[in-house]
């Protein structure tokens, strides 16, 4: 079996939902990649018997390695370095060259703010500076310094190895090569196995349809007991993540044989890319810029194309044309139109996407409008009524009406991705039908 960690979030106010843990995620990936399997997260406040207890749990569930993020700052309530130390059987102690270290990294601050008290703040600071006895520190990014803290003598066998990290991620991160390079740390993980891993994505099909296709090739002979399969439906795609090791390849791609067989029509990625890096890749070939104008959505597909580097080598621009006035000001809609089809329509975000393609000098546009809720709706129209269109040069190339599920911020986040779903498509009609390249 693989090494096995847990992973404490710390902070209260990641357990109130105030942040997004981010850190989580990332440290699970980072040990997937080292072979070592992740069997549980824990988000704790800032309260020392949570934290102990948790340990206490990661302990007695047979972990070799526990990876804490946060509570290190200056402040009264981070308490994670103490805990860990008191955990471990391991003496707090002074770090006098440590301290010293935080001091230069502090003096900075003084020519910032020169009313600053910068004597109040080493002694808030010093605190940073007291470690567990015999943890190895991992210099500080902020004033925050990591450790590997190893059970002291007489804790017992059982005790994990616990590296104790900064919360903000712009801390933790540029710690986590030193940390893995320790020699507690490296012993902690001597049973890591290497794993492969990959992601299969879907459009347009429900996840029971998955469960049957997982059914079908276990019953074909496929041994799915070999292989870690996980689904997950975000926004309107079905992810399938297996992990494996290399000795089980062949059973993957038996796997991976009837996926494509019963699903070819849905599948739309076999090598994890998504569906934006598709079209971005599909425009940058074709020599295509792309244009957007969006009303419920307001701005999110124009914020998905240029999430990605280097986007302006084919993005133009974005038009969000919200109130009725804007569509037909900024985007050249006829008011006619959406007096006669209403401004959510299959016309009105035809006469859109064209608009844009005009308005802003495009090769390739898509227009959205649609009722996002939770007001708005009607028996014709309910909450959810979306409709798309992609335009070319050429005109109106494909256009949809759906009923998208859930609440307003369900309604927006899927109408993207169905949005970025039709631009692929036209995309790969050819250059014929997706307008030609910039001449």
């Amino acid at each position: 079996m693989s090494s096995r960690a847990g992973i404490v979030v710390t902070g209260t106010e990641v357990l109130t939902g105030r942040v997004v843990d981010r850190n989580g995620p990332w440290v699970v990936e980072r040990l997937r990649e080292l072979g070592v399997d992740v069997a549980h997260i824990a988000v704790v406040g800032d309260r020392p018997a949570d934290i102990t207890g948790a340990l206490r749990f990661f302990t007695a569930e047979g972990m070799d390695l526990v990876v804490t993020t946060g509570g290190l700052g200056p402040t009264a309530d981070d308490l994670t370095a103490a805990v860990v130390g008191a955990f471990q059987g391991r003496e707090m102690a002074l770090d006098e060259a440590l301290e010293a270290r935080i001091a230069e990294i502090l003096r900075p601050l003084a020519e910032r703010w020169p009313d600053l008290d910068m004597d109040a703040l080493r002694e808030a600071n010093r605190k940073q500076a007291v470690v567990p006895a015999g943890a190895t520190i991992l210099e500080p990014v902020g004033t925050a310094p990591g450790l590997v803290v190893p059970p002291a003598d007489g804790t017992g066998p059982a005790h994990p190895t616990v590296v104790v990290l900064p919360g903000p991620p712009r801390e933790l991160q540029p710690m986590w090569q030193t940390a893995v390079a320790t020699e507690a740390f490296v012993a902690a993980t001597a049973g890591r196995v290497s794993y492969e891993q990959h992601m299969l994505r879907l459009f347009g099909i429900p996840e029971s349809e998955i469960a049957e296709t997982l059914r079908r090739a276990q019953d074909g002979g496929v041994d799915l007991d070999a292989l870690e399969v996980t689904t997950c439906l975000r926004g309107g795609e079905v992810e399938i993540v297996t992990r494996y090791e290399p000795r089980d390849t062949a059973t993957y791609d038996a796997l991976v044989s009837v996926i494509r067989e019963r699903h070819a029509d849905t599948l739309f990625s076999d090598d994890g890319t998504t569906v934006d890096e598709q079209v971005a890749a599909l425009l940058r070939e074709r020599g295509m810029r792309i244009a957007t104008a969006e009303s419920c959505t307001g701005g999110l597909i124009a914020g998905r194309l240029t999430d990605l580097a280097g986007s302006s080598d084919y993005v133009a621009g974005g038009l969000v044309t919200y109130a009725d006035d804007a569509k037909a000001a900024v985007a050249g809609v006829d008011p006619a139109l959406i007096a006669e089809h209403g401004a959510v329509s299959v016309p009105v975000a035809e006469a859109m996407a064209t608009g844009a393609v005009a308005r802003l000098d495009a090769d390739i546009a898509v227009g959205v409008t649609g009722i996002a809720g939770p007001g708005g709706g009607s028996a014709e129209k309910p909450v959810g009524t979306v409709c798309f269109a992609v335009a070319t040069r050429d005109g109106p190339a494909l256009s949809r009406s759906l009923n998208l599920p859930g609440g307003r911020a369900d309604v927006r986040d899927r109408s993207t991705t169905v949005a970025m779903h039709l631009l692929r498509r036209v995309l790969l009609m050819g250059d014929d039908l997706a307008g030609g390249p910039r001449s």
